[in-house]
């Protein structure tokens, strides 16, 4: 007989019982005595009133008496165990690692900062009764603490190695779960709250053990306001994108049973009809967290459902926190543990359709401070990086493979979007329903054009220095074959682009922009230059330091790589989302997925077709989409490993940013498809409307 969620658990805690109990009891010991030296005792008792009061939560919920908590009571827990790392608190606190270090000197200090953030990892463990998690992480922080109570000061490396052995060893633990989370049903957590949960009650957010907000709050109690069909539109457009991105790349949705549900707190209402439209079309819901333990979790990335994050500045000071321990054999460690799991559940993996993403937008915009005392990595350890991101992607693939996987993603505002909020909302349910055929016969006329170039120049205008030419594929077949998908709503939500894989070769010039959000970085003033379709010099104005902006840049951009490839070149149409931008002055705030059909936009790194080349795409006009590859992803029919790079950032130029895109013919004729920032090409005028409007 198969066990639900809550029997694994139990069995799983009772073979932690014993090791929990001792645990907890030696907590409270170093909550009271010194026995390490003086400058080290504020810190670990601190620390262990921390893990006490996490232990303390677990027990609240394990008998009930969380449930009988009122609204204002959770609210005054969830502070307490966030408030640290807030931003009013943070400079004092040991997650930071400028005060950290100021207190133990910089090596001792960036370790106990990193032990620090790692306890703190254990606050979703507590909401869901992971007691064999918390014992883990109790019985780490004693170690540490057992080693300064010897007669000599421990050295930094006998810490490093503490912490080296924990990662090591717990990889089978950790990181076997994280990947059991994201293709087991039966881990359903988060979907058995959204399921089952009264949703007209603010309690229940708090019952997911995140930081929770007014954003979050405001978020669901704005969807108790919208009448019942506004909800199912937007579970609808969500859940049909999903459907129909199967059905145009050509893939089968039944031979899956398994749908990753990613989304932020606060759209449960929503949800919980998604999971229901799921339902129907035999897809079980996975909703995993986004991580929060250093095995786990990738950079400042959250990847997986989260609530607020408290301070955007402590994850960035943490996301390479792995460099105070990362090696080869620490790399082969979790390559093999990935491997292990994969192949055993190798049945379960190949259920897996893929991930349905649901994102925010309207936070206020973070621009990173650079700190020298964040652990970062060296040269050998960004290879080793790359390197694991090249493989693990690799083995992902193998198990859950890329030509039978889709997805979909949506975006949608929060309350810190501004006093307009209700507003913008509507006016974003608007964006994300828009005519989809208008849409399509429209762009399958600028496709038209776009089929009879050798190359695209694209130039600025203004203080934008953008002077780009974007080599097109040469076409066999005019009549049956296509450059440029003619892209709708499907997997890409709203409506608007269409877009192609460059020609790398001849593929030259410079790419700039004033002022862009990616992944949630603000960049002023980012230059890329190209030659041969790769990127041969950046340069940023975020930071005064120009050394520190390309640091900026080959991190969070570049992904640690020498070099990356202009893997698409789109054009936006969605000139409805460019003037609601407009009119609401949240431009800065629009998140790259509807930015990015306000203009052209260029990604580096890998195509839109990575890991599924080889599917035969077509446009609604029935003609194939054949510009997939690239002479860099072409190298996966001999080594896989120099093809891809598992990254896609996508750096879109505004419109009246815009002198002009043409597209010049073998014969040096030249279309011009946009003019000082108004479409021109007839047949596409259209689209002006709105920016006339």
């Amino acid at each position: 007989m198969l066990m639900n969620r809550e029997e694994i658990q139990k069995e799983k805690n009772k073979q932690y019982e014993e090791r929990h109990i001792l645990a907890v009891g030696r907590l409270r010991g170093i909550v009271s005595e010194e026995t390490v030296p003086e400058q080290y005792v504020p810190y670990f008792q601190d620390v262990a009133i921390f893990l006490l009061e996490l232990e303390n939560v677990r027990r609240k919920v394990e008998n009930g008496e969380w449930e009988r908590y009122s609204v204002e009571e959770m609210k005054r827990l969830n502070e307490i165990l966030y408030s640290d790392i807030l931003e009013e608190h943070y400079g004092g606190s040991y997650a930071n690692p400028i005060y950290a270090v100021e207190k133990f000197g910089l090596e001792m200090g960036r370790l106990l900062s990193m032990l620090y953030v790692e306890m703190r990892s254990g606050i979703p463990y507590s909401f869901e009764n992971r007691v064999d998690y918390l014992t883990i992480l109790f019985e780490l922080l004693i170690e540490v603490y057992n080693s300064f109570e010897s007669d000599t000061l421990p050295e930094p490396r006998e810490i490093r190695d503490i912490f080296y052995w924990y990662a090591s060893d717990y990889c089978d633990v950790f990181l076997a779960d994280r990947i059991m989370e994201q293709i087991d049903p039966v881990h359903s957590f988060a979907a058995d709250i959204i399921e089952n949960a009264d949703l007209e009650n603010d309690r229940y957010l708090y019952r997911f053990g995140e930081y929770i907000t007014e954003n979050e709050m405001g978020t669901a109690r704005h969807l108790r306001t919208l009448p019942e069909e506004t909800l199912r539109k937007m579970a609808d457009v969500y859940t049909e994108g999903y459907r129909i991105g199967f059905i145009n790349t050509g893939k089968d949705l039944s031979k899956k049973s398994v749908v990753n549900i990613r989304y932020s707190l606060g759209f449960e209402k929503v949800i919980r009809i998604a999971i229901e439209n799921f339902r129907q079309m035999g897809l079980k819901p996975v909703i995993y967290r986004a991580a929060s333990s250093v095995i786990t979790k990738r950079e400042h990335h959250k990847i997986g459902y989260y609530g607020a994050v408290p301070n955007w500045q402590y994850e960035y000071d943490h996301r390479q926190d792995q460099a105070l321990f990362m090696d080869k054999r620490y790399i082969e460690r979790r390559l093999e543990v990935a491997r292990t799991v994969y192949e055993q559940h190798k049945d379960l993996a190949a259920q897996f359709a893929g991930p349905a993403v649901m994102e925010t937008f309207g936070e206020k915009p973070f621009s990173p401070k650079s700190v020298p005392e964040a652990p970062s990595y060296n040269e050998e350890q960004k290879k080793l990086a790359v390197s694991y991101d090249s493989r693990s992607g690799q083995l992902t693939n193998e198990y859950i493979k890329g030509e039978e996987r889709s997805f979909t993603i949506v975006a949608y505002p929060v309350p810190e979007i501004g006093e307009k909020y209700p507003e913008i909302f509507d006016e974003v349910i608007r964006i994300n329903t828009l005519d989809a055929k208008l849409y399509e016969k429209v762009q399958q006329t600028m496709i038209d054009a776009l089929d009879q170039g050798e190359y695209v120049h694209v130039k600025g205008r203004g203080e934008n220095r953008t002077d780009l030419k974007v080599k097109l594929y040469h076409l066999n077949d005019p009549e049956k074959e296509t450059i440029f998908e003619n892209c709708v709503a499907d997997v890409n939500i709203p409506v608007g682009e269409v877009f192609t894989s460059p020609v790398l070769e001849g593929t030259a010039g410079v790419l700039h922009v004033s002022r862009v959000y990616l992944e949630g970085l603000q960049y002023k003033d980012l230059e890329l230059t190209f030659e041969d379709g790769m990127i041969t010099d950046y340069r940023c104005g975020s930071f005064d330091d120009h050394e520190e902006g390309r640091r900026y840049i080959e991190d969070n951009v570049l992904k640690g790589h020498k070099s990356l490839p202009l893997g698409e070149f789109a054009i936006g149409t969605n000139t409805t989302a460019y003037v609601a931008g407009k009119k609401y002055s949240i431009e800065d705030k629009m998140p790259i997925l509807i930015a990015e059909k306000t203009g052209p936009h260029f990604a580096v790194g890998d195509t839109c077709y990575s890991w599924s080349e080889d599917i035969r795409v077509y446009n609604p006009n029935g003609k194939e989409i054949v510009a997939k590859d690239n002479s860099v992803s072409l190298n996966r029919k001999e080594d896989v490993s120099k093809a891809y790079f598992n990254c896609h950032t996508d750096i879109t130029i505004p419109y009246e940013e815009l002198e002009e895109i043409s597209v010049v013919t073998k014969d040096g004729k030249h279309i011009i498809l946009i003019k000082d920032g108004r479409f021109v090409l007839p047949g596409t005028e259209i689209l002006n409307e709105p920016l006339e409007k």
